[in-house]
């Protein structure tokens, strides 16, 4: 599996990403006013993703989506991060799929909104199989449908340490997704990862 950290801070205070790394990376996010020069600096630190918490707040406002998502994009392939509920991707969904890369969290968090989001993985957009104990549905029946929609589309995390979680990760997780999934785990654990966040197959895990 790959490394990600994930916070509203995740370039900041944290030696682990404040130097260029291999294995690791991060998503962080950004305030609309960052400069070109910061985001270069913070890819260099292995960076890949401004995250945007349309769930919970206190990212940048949702309508400067389309403008930071094009300026981390051009400059370095960045994708947007959604912590967002299905239920409100469909008011959504003529701004996502337009945008140049985009994962969603929590497999989308509710049923609710969940063809939505199918429709957008059919289109492109990515999706984080994360937090199994944070969604109100069949999680396996999720993987399934999101994987059958694009096989490219999930990635799996741990989401450590499961903060406000109703139940945190456990390794059952990753025997969950195996049964689910079968032969196509591999890119759910591996490849789709190394995809998204632009890293080799030829980590040296030993750095």
């Amino acid at each position: 599996m790959v490394g990600v950290i994930v916070g509203g801070n995740a370039a900041k205070g944290h030696r682990i990403i404040c130097r260029p790394f291999q294995f690791a990376t991060g998503d962080t996010q950004l305030p609309v006013t960052v400069t070109d020069q910061e985001i270069t600096r913070l890819n260099e630190a292995g960076v890949k993703a401004v995250r945007f918490n349309i769930k919970r707040g206190g990212s940048e406002k949702l309508q400067y989506l389309e403008s930071l998502a094009e300026q981390v994009y051009d400059l370095a392939k960045w994708h947007v991060e959604l912590y967002v509920d299905s239920s409100e991707l469909d008011n959504l969904k003529d701004r996502l799929i337009k945008l140049p890369a985009v994962s969603i969290d929590h497999l989308g968090l509710s049923k609710k909104g969940f063809k939505t989001l199918l429709w957008l993985v059919e289109r492109g957009v990515k999706v984080k199989a994360t937090g199994f104990g944070r969604v109100d549905f069949d999680v396996k029946q999720a993987l399934q449908d999101v994987c059958k929609a694009n096989p490219d589309a999930l990635i799996f995390g741990t989401d450590r340490p499961s903060t406000r979680a109703p139940r945190p990760y456990s390794d059952d997780d990753i025997r969950l997704l195996i049964d689910a999934l079968g032969g196509y785990a591999e890119k759910v654990f591996y490849d789709n990862a190394l995809s998204l966040y632009q890293l080799s197959k030829t980590i040296d895990l030993a750095q």
